[in-house]
């Protein structure tokens, strides 16, 4: 291919692996984009070739997957679209560079080299993925893993992770990409089609099941379908409130949860005994609650936060911990650029990482807000003590910043993927959708539809157990997946570097 068309070429894969992320059925296209790619990789001349390549897959793959951002910046945070459109691009090129260097260290490091060279890209790939999961605060939104939900790789979640699927699932791309390009299509498709065939004999084989049930309870599940720019409006806010008040005592559920900040006020702003009241009457319909409400002051900070009500008391508060930038905290040298929207409340205090759980009928309750379920490992530091892990997980949500877009099946995903790899029930009480009850199999039982105002009840049972997964992500964090990938690299430079020194002076 000319260079022009290359880049192209690399950038329209990118788009089509982005769109493996907006639906379960289509979780093929993920690891299809990515041979695609690898393929392109191994026939790069040189390691800035193969930059140029893993950026542009890199920018159309997030371009693709989070252009929602700009609804957020523009619609209701009131910044000029030329600018929001320019931030989420600058976002997406600079997210980019990771893939960029990994795909410039494969090729710089598969030449003479003795190691297999996808599994040299495969390791470079999960190390792309896990700097941007970590660096300045981590934006793994749309790690490849994600798409893998519905596929026979989403059997590997309890094992390795979302990020051990995305690794496994660059290495049989790689796997293609290579063969194409060293030995044909014909080699590449035959391959292909051998994947697809254990690929289905993988989706016959039972499911290995690491957690037992322990009780039932019975949870409703509000959802406000509150516009966002209604949302702090002073107009709104005793519709607001009174429909939420009323959706707490009149759901059927023994233990209902109410989306992100469905009170938008502190508690000293609202009515003179509001909340007493509230626990009051909840106590007197033998209901117990999580209510999202922000917390603090001027003086001591704010938090983003969820209020457990049990028994007519007030027992319970979950700050979250891994805040949004520029939504929730703003970094060091941006207040400029957060000036310029027009977001209440946008630097909050963190919350502490190995929160306790909310016990309700012998359950416990964890909270993760929004998309904190994003990060797998931070979850995990709540199983590093076995008696007090959780049994079922509730997400409290409210994506309405993003309109009627694609982040709310995407974060769907998110929360499925956390389900599999726990082996845990994930509740989600959101504003706009996806309000849904996901059992320990990562599947949909019940759901109510997006956009639209109403209350989920259904029966979610506990899970007791840990997952290999879990067990070792509570103990070690990412560490593991680091140091296999570097370990990997290193095997491949190392050889590479005795290939230098044998070969012969011209």
């Amino acid at each position: 291919m000319r260079r022009g068309l290359e880049r192209a070429f690399a950038a329209a894969a990118g788009l089509l692996h982005a769109q493996s992320f907006s639906h379960p059925a289509l979780h093929a296209l993920q690891p299809a984009a990515l041979a695609l790619l690898a393929w392109r990789v191994a026939l790069a001349p040189h390691a800035a070739s193969a930059a140029w390549l893993g950026g542009l897959f890199g920018f159309g793959w997030l371009a693709g997957g989070v252009w929602w951002l700009f609804v957020s910046m523009h619609r209701y945070g009131g910044m000029p679209a030329w600018l929001a459109a320019l931030a989420v691009a600058a976002l997406c090129a600079a997210l980019s560079l990771y893939l960029a260097a990994a795909m410039a260290a494969h090729v710089a490091l598969v030449k003479r080299s003795r190691l297999w060279p996808p599994l040299v890209f495969a390791a470079a790939w999960l190390l792309a993925e896990l700097a941007r999961a970590t660096i300045f605060t981590g934006f793994p939104w749309l790690a490849s893993g994600y798409a893998h939900a519905d596929g026979p790789l989403g059997r590997l979640a309890p094992w390795i992770g979302v990020y051990g699927i995305g690794f496994v699932s660059a290495l049989l791309a790689a796997t293609l990409g290579h063969l194409w390009a060293r030995r044909g299509w014909r080699s590449a498709a035959i391959a292909a089609a051998l994947l697809v065939l254990l690929g289905s004999l993988a989706g016959l084989l039972p499911n290995t099941r690491f957690t037992e049930p322990s009780q039932t309870l019975s949870i409703s599940l509000l959802q406000g379908n509150v516009p966002q720019d209604e949302k702090f409006s002073a107009e709104h806010l005793p519709q607001t409130l009174d429909w939420y008040v009323n959706a707490l005592l009149d759901a059927e559920g023994e233990f209902v949860i109410t989306p992100e900040t469905a009170v938008p006020l502190l508690p000293q702003q609202l009515p003179e005994g509001w909340w007493q009241d509230l626990e009051r009457q909840l106590a007197r319909h033998g209901k117990s609650a999580l209510v999202g409400v922000p917390l603090g002051s001027f003086e001591e900070g704010y938090t983003n936060s969820a209020l457990g009500l049990v028994d007519g008391r007030t027992v319970y508060r979950y700050d979250k911990h891994h805040l949004v930038p520029f939504g929730e905290f703003i970094p060091p040298g941006f207040r400029w650029f957060v000036d310029l929207m027009r977001m209440p409340l946008g630097d909050f205090s963190r919350g502490p990482l190995n929160a306790p759980s909310l016990e309700v009928r012998g359950e416990r309750i964890a909270p993760n807000i929004c998309y904190e379920d994003l990060f797998g490992e931070e979850l995990a530091a709540r199983f590093a003590d076995p008696a007090r892990a959780p049994t079922i997980f509730a997400n409290i949500s409210n994506i309405a910043w993003f309109g009627e877009t694609v982040a709310v099946p995407q974060h769907l995903q998110i929360s499925r993927l956390r389900a599999l790899e726990f082996e845990r029930p994930m509740v989600r009480a959101t504003n706009t959708g996806a309000t849904v009850v996901i059992n320990h199999h990562g599947q949909v039982t019940h759901a109510l539809e997006p956009h639209t105002r109403g209350t989920l009840t259904a029966p979610v049972q506990g899970r007791t157990g840990l997952t290999p997964y879990a067990r070792w992500m509570s103990a070690w964090g990412l560490w593991p997946l680091v140091a296999g990938a570097l370990a990997v690299l290193g095997l491949a430079g190392l050889w590479r570097r005795r290939a230098d020194t044998e070969r012969p002076a011209s």
